[in-house]
């Protein structure tokens, strides 16, 4: 019951039916969950995209049994030719369209920063930054 108003109140702030979203991210954060459900219950169709192919299955068939609209493919945020590919990806899925972007793409590398090295930087800088 509880559930079911809350989606009555959810419909009744505001609808995303029609509108397409990508969401980028680690399959196993919560926040990525609750964006990706937010705007599914909303009604937007969503494109998501991890590096594990293994939770992004699970996590697709699990929003599939929630009867959320919700495709997936497999993306390396670090890497340009992964960020051509998904966005090649997208605009097939959307038709050119894709009305929002959550980017929630994020690495760190946990040391002193005294000890980084050149690639570490590059790393981080390419998947945070260049991503986006």
């Amino acid at each position: 019951m509880a559930e079911a108003e809350e989606m009555g109140s959810r419909e009744s702030r505001w609808s995303l039916h029609g509108m397409t979203a990508l969401v980028t991210g680690r399959t196993k954060g919560i926040g990525f969950h609750a964006i990706v459900e937010e705007l599914a219950g909303l009604g937007a169709t969503v494109h998501t995209c991890s590096q594990n192919e293994a939770n992004l299955n699970e996590c697709l068939s699990e929003w599939r049994k929630k009867g959320f609209q919700v495709t997936g493919s497999v993306y390396d945020a670090s890497s340009p030719a992964e960020r051509e590919k998904l966005i090649t990806t997208v605009s097939s899925i959307f038709n050119g369209k894709l009305n929002i972007l959550i980017n929630n793409v994020r690495t760190n590398i946990l040391k002193p920063t005294t000890e980084y090295t050149a690639e570490d930087f590059s790393f981080i800088m390419a998947t945070n930054f260049e991503s986006t």
